[in-house]
């Protein structure tokens, strides 16, 4: 802090100052680099099924189950992180202590899960993936939801928000495009690639580096901003006493209910439609291995045009509108091909259905782009409203609220992927064998639970969204209440 006229203290440059919560570039730069410990380990997440299937020898039920586990118990602990992170009090703000522990146990669990010892037996491997993914989910929770958090409360304006959020989901494209590229032309590169077990341990190793240079960097480059945000003035009750209330009071916002339910839908379909992409993709669309990156690469684009898209779109329009615009870009794309192909209209294969499929999951990542930038903004513009209307601020159990949605539906997407392929009759031995003959009802069922099957859940869930209803206006009514109540605490507090 700096000392102004009449040794009043005047604010040092790029620190929040009440009633102006607005960051500099270079401290929202330092934010979004944070989002490598996120991007990283979903796009080494990638590899695991692969890896403890066909090079471990795991089978696909064990693996399945093993990883819908980690998932839904590490999203029952996020709820407890978020209000960790919310009764927080120290010298470096609310967020980043909890960050900063977070993030070493995730480099180091993370390694682990990619180097299991040699030999161990089916039984005591499925305990070691159990293990290893749910505490790496668990730490890395530990740092992504009070980074989620912050990123809510470090700006009060309804686009900024909205910007900051956009610059995050910029990061995280860039550290899966870098990621992919590290995979894919060095540590799995030449002969026997991804089917060598020697190459994994350098891999795992090497990304959860990636992830903790990244995590430190971004504390170093935030926490003089981070630390001059409002923190809890009161030592908090112990958190078996609060917690309870603490969910009683979170639930009982709708706002807050209608995001959860609405991301909870939308989740599971997109966990639907990824447990069932490879089959889609090896035996209905027959594309060749090297091909299949184009598709993650076209799906990394649209989510890329989908960031100055939306920030054009919040200028003129509700966050609402945007994500409804998003919704139905999603579902629309999630039933045209695969309905086509399922009905025989359309039975292109390899070469000929690569472009038709990239020119879809482009559009579809937009739509994901135009969700993924809104939901959390409006999170925070929730945690306000819940500010405004109970008097405290949430934001923790608010985005670890979303963040148990779209992980616990993640894993139940995963199984219902599963159970799918049971009731479809897919012949279990098929992935054995180059060039499978699959009959053809089995293959236009196999598409339409791909694609049409998680759209129809997106419906549902875009009708859940519906009733949200904070607008432009009243984001802003709300803002400026929350500036006067601060102000008048502030000067209450000098007073005494």
């Amino acid at each position: 802090m700096a000392v102004g006229s009449g040794g009043v203290e005047a604010p040092s440059p790029g620190l929040p100052v009440a009633g102006d919560l607005k960051p500099s570039t270079a401290i929202k730069f330092y934010y979004s680099i944070g989002q490598v410990v996120e991007s990283g380990y979903l796009a080494a997440n990638g590899f695991i099924f692969f890896y403890y299937t066909a090079v471990l020898g795991l089978s696909g039920s064990m693996v399945g189950l093993a990883l819908a586990i980690s998932l839904c118990l590490d999203a029952a602990a996020d709820p407890l992180i978020g209000s960790w992170s919310d009764s927080v009090r120290s010298r470096f703000g609310r967020r980043l202590p909890v960050m900063l522990i977070g993030a070493p146990l995730t480099m180091v669990t993370m390694g682990l899960l990619f180097a299991p010892p040699s030999g161990l037996s089916p039984l005591l491997l499925f305990g070691w993936l159990t293990i290893t993914k749910m505490t790496v989910r668990a730490f890395a929770s530990m740092f992504n939801i009070p980074y989620f958090a912050l990123g809510g409360e470090m700006a009060e304006d309804y686009v900024e928000r909205s910007r900051i959020v956009a610059i995050r989901l910029l990061s995280g494209i860039l550290v899966t495009v870098l990621i992919t590229a590290l995979a894919y032309s060095v540590f799995f590169a030449g002969t026997g690639g991804l089917q060598r077990p020697d190459r994994y341990p350098a891999f795992g190793w090497s990304i959860a580096g990636i992830m903790l240079v990244g995590a430190l960097i971004c504390c170093a480059g935030m926490w003089r901003y981070a630390a001059a945000l409002p923190q809890p003035t009161t030592a908090p009750e112990p958190m078996t006493r609060r917690l309870l209330g603490e969910f009683s009071e979170v639930f009982g916002n709708p706002t807050f209910r209608i995001l959860f339910g609405s991301m909870l839908l939308f989740a599971s379909a997109s966990g639907v439609h990824a447990a069932l992409q490879n089959h889609n993709y090896v035996f209905v669309w027959k594309l060749r291995p090297e091909t299949m990156q184009i598709l993650s690469y076209a799906s990394l684009a649209g989510i890329l045009a989908g960031i100055p898209l939306t920030s054009m779109l919040l200028r003129r329009i509700e966050k609402k509108t945007a994500v409804a615009l998003g919704f139905a870009l999603v579902i629309a794309f999630w039933t045209i091909l695969p309905g086509l192909r399922a009905s025989g209209v359309v039975t292109f294969t390899g070469a000929d259905a690569l472009p038709w499929l990239a020119a879809s999951t482009f559009v579809v990542g937009i739509g994901v782009g135009l969700i993924f930038i809104a939901y959390p903004s409006m999170m925070a513009d929730a945690a306000d409203e819940h500010e405004h209307l109970f008097g405290t601020r949430r934001e923790g159990l608010f985005f670890s609220g979303l963040g148990f949605a779209g992980k616990a539906a993640g894993g139940i997407g995963t199984l219902v992927g599963g159970f799918a392929l049971d009731l479809l009759r897919f012949p279990r031995d098929a992935g054995r064998q180059v060039n499978a003959v699959i009959p053809e009802d089995v293959l236009a069922n196999l598409v339409l639970a791909w694609g049409p099957l998680p759209a129809v859940l997106c419906v549902v869930g875009g009708l859940v969204f519906a009733p949200y209803a904070i607008s432009r206006a009243r984001q802003e009514h709300i803002s400026a209440d929350l500036k006067i109540r601060r102000a008048e605490s502030l000067s209450a507090g000098r007073s005494s």
